[in-house]
């Protein structure tokens, strides 16, 4: 059999998954070492702080975006995902950036250069194709706003290891992000709620919309004036807050694995409030409070109940989440707790926090690595090819 064709390489999520696991074991960690001096920071042109940001957004981030968007298209837009040898190319081309992003310091430039655009600009443009070439099939007609964010993923990731304009590039990258989950969650919360509890919760194309509008502004929040960043984030803040009530939360609450997703969304919401609150007053928060509580809120708690869910649903197993997996979730909402409120509390443990928080992203994708790696790497058990 041809390497191509083992069942890891027959559809995005397998191999990206696997990805998102391992960094997100290692790179929290990795960081968390840096942070307090216990291993040496890489010799780089940026910061350790730039090289941190990149890696969860650009490493980490993109390895749990892209697994999803190359699966997905499969039921958007109706034909197959890449795989094979085209998937082989995006997974070896995610390796290389993740080195050269710790060796930048000792490449050539333009070796740097190519490790540093070869995964994104390629699988931005295989996505961008698809969905342009299908567009005729495509079930979503707002998939108009990847094509429109997509490219921009490219604009935030030069722009965060840059000297002067790093910040803008982290505010792109966070807005972008937050644009991929308000997309994800309006889709997933609708079916999930409705085959769970057989309850139809508001979809209303006039409020959806203005919200991906917003969404959409707030990409380039850092490059407008204080108060009008500050407005369109508020206004966001509580058409989502207004969204949340009629999307039934006292029964999407009752189950862990549909309630993590509830968590994540007022994640979404308390960042989009702080930022207004950062627009309009200092207020002094210990730490990054705005950027964590999307990446630990959000990401750290979105993401794990997702690579359940898809992993055991795309190999043909039942969609049901175990003890195990629960305490995964449960592990996550500690990390939060530990990285946002903790230091709010006990300033001056603060590296402690850090240590602690990134102790907990070990293990949850520890467990999750463990349990599902082998699903990833194993054919389907119900019989079909991907």
């Amino acid at each position: 059999m041809k390497l191509s064709a083992y069942p890891l390489w027959l559809v995005g999520f397998r191999p990206f998954f696997i990805l998102a696991c391992l960094s997100g074991l290692s790179l929290p960690t990795l960081w968390a070492l840096l942070f307090s001096g216990a291993i040496p920071a890489p010799t780089t042109s940026f910061s350790p702080v730039q090289w941190h940001a990149h890696e969860m957004f650009f490493g980490f981030g993109w390895a749990v975006l892209g697994g999803f968007l190359l699966t997905s298209t499969k039921n958007w837009v109706k034909v197959r995902g890449y795989h094979g040898n085209a998937l082989m190319f995006l997974v070896v081309a995610w390796l290389f950036e993740r080195v050269g992003m710790w060796f930048e310091g000792a490449w050539p430039s333009l070796l740097f250069l190519l490790s540093n655009s070869l995964f994104l600009g390629s699988i931005v443009a295989m996505l961008i194709w698809t969905l342009i070439r299908n567009r005729s099939s495509d079930f979503y007609p707002d998939n108009y706003f990847f094509l429109l964010i997509l490219p921009i993923f490219l604009v935030a990731k030069n722009l965060m290891l840059g000297a002067e304009y790093a910040q803008v590039g982290w505010s792109m990258a966070l807005g972008l992000f937050r644009m991929a989950f308000l997309v994800m969650l309006e889709r997933t919360l609708a079916q999930f709620m409705k085959g769970v509890f057989n309850v139809t919760i508001l979809q209303n194309p006039a409020l959806d919309k203005s919200i991906k509008l917003l969404g959409l502004l707030l990409v380039f929040e850092s490059l407008m004036p204080a108060q009008l960043a500050g407005g369109i984030a508020l206004l966001l803040a509580l058409l989502l807050a207004g969204r949340f009530v009629f999307w039934k939360p006292q029964l999407g609450m009752q189950r862990l694995d549909i309630g993590i997703m509830y968590l994540g969304y007022l994640a979404i919401t308390a960042q989009l409030l702080v930022e207004f609150l950062g627009h309009i007053v200092r207020i002094a928060w210990i730490g990054s409070v705005s950027i964590h509580l999307f990446t630990f809120g959000a990401m750290g708690l979105v993401i794990p109940a997702m690579i359940v869910r898809i992993s055991k649903g795309h190999t043909g197993r039942k969609v049901a989440f175990d003890a195990l997996d629960k305490l995964a979730l449960w592990i996550m909402m500690l990390a939060f707790a530990l990285r946002i409120v903790a230091p709010q509390i006990y300033p001056t443990a603060y590296a402690y926090w850090i240590h602690l928080a990134a102790l907990c992203w070990f293990a949850c994708f520890g467990i999750l690595a463990w349990r599902y790696i082998p699903f990833l790497v194993q054919p389907r058990i119900d019989g079909k090819e991907h």
